[in-house]
């Protein structure tokens, strides 16, 4: 009787872990325990628009010359959202975690993952709204330093303005949204103010430590790309990073369920996926 052949890995699963193993050991970016099936469609997609024939031929090139890098990781990051993006969260924010808020002098707060910005900008508008954003300091942190870049300007497409201004009044905003914005031939420019107690910084979450103490903590549709160690170790460190009776927010498609300190927090809102640090 023959013996059950030894299952190897392809070719391909070779090289894309080569891939992410000489990135960490050349740059320090950790992607080794993102989620492969998601990862994997992103690098080829890469690749076709590079005209790269190979991922052996793409490492060749991102460990010699950082601009290849750069351009990898845009690429790698998922970059979709939308201000005011699920209008229910905003509304809860407003009406269950603002008033703890105005309980404290200070407030620290945690934007991890922001993309282009539209989440910073959105939360900025409503902690203005309610009369606490001149205590607030904003840290919005991204693994992409180019998309920093692009959420630090503030600019924003004109003709996604009447989906943003719809999803603004859902989520219950108090002015005319218009106000928050100047427009300029195709595009809007948001307000500075806005900006004023924003700090945007780098920070990977894969790799990078607790940088301060916050009392909310939003790290939402970030983990979906994660495996399941990725997304315990970025639990621990949200978990560290957040003050006693601070507020966590994940995504609609992400939960508390299985990771590591599960029982330390109480539930504020399921459907918005908010929850009160408690122990």
């Amino acid at each position: 009787m023959l013996a059950k052949q030894q299952q190897f890995p392809s070719v391909e699963e070779i090289e894309l872990e080569l891939l992410l193993e000489g990135i960490f050991r050349q740059y320090g970016f950790d992607f080794r325990n993102y989620a492969l099936s998601s990862l994997r469609r992103r690098v080829w997609k890469f690749m076709e628009h590079e005209n790269i024939g190979s991922i052996s031929l793409l490492q060749d090139r991102i460990l010699h010359d950082r601009g290849w890098l750069e351009r990898l990781l845009y690429a790698l990051s998922v970059n979709v959202s939308a201000m005011f993006r699920d209008p229910h969260f905003y509304r809860t924010f407003r009406s269950e975690v603002v008033p703890l808020l105005k309980t404290y002098p200070f407030i620290r707060i945690w934007l991890a993952g922001v993309s282009m910005g539209e989440e910073v900008y959105s939360l900025a508008i409503l902690l203005q709204e309610e009369g606490i954003y001149d205590r607030c300091r904003i840290y919005a942190t991204d693994i992409n330093d180019a998309v920093l870049k692009k959420a630090r300007e503030g600019i924003y497409p004109i003709e996604l303005m009447q989906s943003y201004t719809n999803n603004y009044i859902k989520a219950g905003g108090t002015q005319s949204f218009s106000d928050y914005y100047t427009a300029a031939y195709d595009h809007v420019i948001l307000k500075s103010s806005l900006r004023d107690n924003v700090v945007f910084a780098q920070h990977n979450l894969a790799s990078d430590a607790s940088f301060n103490e916050f009392q909310v903590i939003l790290c939402r549709n970030v983990m979906i790309y994660f495996n399941s160690e990725l997304q315990a170790h970025v639990h621990h460190l949200l978990y560290e990073s957040l003050v006693m009776f601070g507020v966590l927010g994940l995504g609609a498609k992400e939960s508390l369920k299985f990771s590591p300190h599960e029982h330390a927090y109480e539930e504020i809102d399921n459907a918005a996926r908010l929850y009160r640090r408690v122990a």
